[in-house]
């Protein structure tokens, strides 16, 4: 049975080999979410930043922080999550130039000192994080098949945690 702890890892390790995340405002624009990059580093743990422009709904939509949902699907589709957490504009200097690279810097006609650039920062809170390796459907079939139903079996990957 995966803990919520054993997910939380395996969120941050599959979050590195594929950074792409939907990124949303709870109760704002329907909580229309959008495709984010995330930049996040074990040095700070539990933060996850985006560079993003001015004009971004999400940026204009906030006046401090807010509620935000960000959705996680890995590379393989071998872990999904959904976290509730707290967005606000956070423009410090080090954290810009700490993720700083050149596929950033194509966004940015003016680098680092660029008026339209601005930071996201995103601290998660709770998260449901589901586990489906490769098998897993056979697994819960074969659950369904033995048992009956399949759902006790599929209660084992998924996890309820808080970061």
């Amino acid at each position: 049975m995966a803990t919520g702890q054993d997910l939380k890892e395996k969120f941050w390790d599959e979050l590195e080999d594929s950074p792409f995340v939907m990124l949303g405002l709870a109760g704002v624009d329907e909580a229309h979410t959008q495709p984010m990059t995330a930049q996040f580093d074990d040095d700070l743990p539990n933060r996850i930043w985006f560079y993003t422009n001015r004009q971004n709904r999400l940026i204009k939509a906030l006046a401090s922080s807010h509620d935000a949902v960000l959705n996680y699907a890995s590379k393989g589709h071998h872990l999904f999550a959904s976290i509730h957490g707290t967005l606000s504009v956070d423009n410090d200097r080090a954290i810009i130039e700490k993720f700083w690279s050149p596929v950033v810097s194509a966004w940015y006609d003016k680098g680092k000192d660029d008026p339209d650039l601005a930071m996201l920062r995103f601290e998660p809170g709770r998260a449901e994080i589901w586990r489906a390796e490769t098998g897993d459907f056979i697994a819960l079939m074969a659950a369904s098949l033995l048992r009956g139903n399949a759902d006790e079996a599929a209660r084992a990957r998924v996890a309820k945690t808080t970061f």
